[in-house]
């Protein structure tokens, strides 16, 4: 079996290690200007995951190497025709760029997390005039593992999913290649109606944004220097993450979908049975050993989760007519922190591929 990994980041990074290790050939692609990571694999002879880090016992301990390690697009295209792209959400569209003229029918690219990213590639791909490609998209709701990289070609691996929610684009090839994913990964790869739907239950749609902005000054004076989810969880912040969480169920039902309640998705991911948010946020084994809080507004859990989870969603509850003014809320704050118009520089209708439909025809066009 082969896949290719684009990125070098920390969850392509586990992802080539994770697949290796299984006994996957694995072809890691550095874009130019991250290649240093490639370089610390091949100077080190391969990747380590730890079995402890900082008191905290580690899952998948163990060495191993990918295949290939290069920054050239056309041999790690060429490599595989499954590509895994865990990559954070604005570097998919530069990512897709180089690899399109190399593409191939028959190829599948799985976006970790996808964001919503399926359509904006599709869109990218018609656009370009390369629409006669049959390509296959998976958009993932998260990735598998908690993990960071604690050193040159090395891992914490803190916990791993129990099972992964995804959809591919066309909706309508969801088995056979789930299936394929779900062996190589060796957790199930958990089908959703449609990539619409795996963007609404992306999970760090409740969570990150709202207890970053909720609690800037804090995270901003003591520099993150603490457990994001266990210190920066307050009964009251919990209750406003639940509006926010009915908000994003409701746009869900405008669209047809049944969307599963942000406890009730972590509760299943984790195989945890918490019966609230905030004692999720408190409890959590696997996220309390993880203390990398946000020092500052310009952290991924706004730059990454409001451009590309909160701005998407906003433009399909407008489109639907779904009143949601605590989601309103986070994007204009979030946009007020770092100076930035999200609402114009997110995922927005267009740039999906989706401007000027109704409803229906959104669903329709996955």
């Amino acid at each position: 079996m082969r896949v290719t990994v684009l990125g070098t980041g920390n969850a392509a990074i586990t992802a080539a290690y994770h697949q290796a290790r299984n006994g996957v050939d694995v072809c890691l692609f550095g874009m130019p200007g991250y290649e240093k990571p490639l370089q610390d694999i091949h100077e080190a002879g391969g990747i380590e995951a730890l079995a402890h880090h900082e008191g905290n016992a580690l899952i998948l301990p163990g060495k191993a190497s990918p295949h290939t390690l290069t920054t050239d697009i056309q041999t790690a295209v060429s490599f595989a025709d499954l590509m895994i792209m865990p990559v954070p959400s604005f570097a998919q569209v530069p990512v897709f760029r180089q690899i399109l003229p190399f593409l191939k029918s028959g190829q599948t690219i799985c976006l970790m997390p996808g964001n919503y990213g399926s359509l904006a590639l599709r869109h990218i791909q018609q656009q370009a005039g390369y629409g006669h490609l049959m390509l296959d998209f998976v958009d993932c709701i998260s990735i598998p593992w908690a993990t960071r990289l604690v050193g040159p070609a090395q891992l914490a691996i803190y916990g791993m999913k129990q099972q992964l929610p995804a959809a591919t684009l066309p909706a309508n090839r969801s088995e056979p290649i789930l299936a394929r994913l779900s062996s190589l990964f060796g957790l199930p790869f958990t089908p959703l109606a449609n990539v619409i739907e795996a963007g609404l239950e992306n999970i760090n749609f409740g969570g990150h944004p709202l207890m970053t902005i909720c609690n800037i000054g804090l995270l901003e004076n003591f520099a993150g220097d603490f457990n994001f989810y266990r210190d920066c969880c307050s009964p009251s912040i919990a209750r406003v993450a639940d509006k926010l969480d009915q908000e994003r169920l409701s746009v869900g039902r405008a669209f047809g979908l049944t969307l599963k309640t942000e406890l009730a998705a972590m509760n299943a991911l984790y195989g945890t049975d918490f019966s609230s948010v905030y004692e999720l946020n408190r409890g959590s084994e696997t996220h309390g050993k993880i203390n990398s809080a946000p020092a500052s507004a310009d952290s991924r859990y706004i730059t990454e989760d409001v451009p590309y989870l909160l701005v998407p969603c906003l433009a399909l509850a407008r489109l639907a007519g779904v009143e949601t003014p605590v989601l309103e809320a986070c994007v204009q704050l979030a946009s007020t922190l770092n100076g930035t118009d999200y609402l114009a520089q997110g995922r927005t209708l267009d740039s999906l591929g989706l401007a000027g439909l109704k409803a229906v025809e959104v669903l329709e066009r996955c």
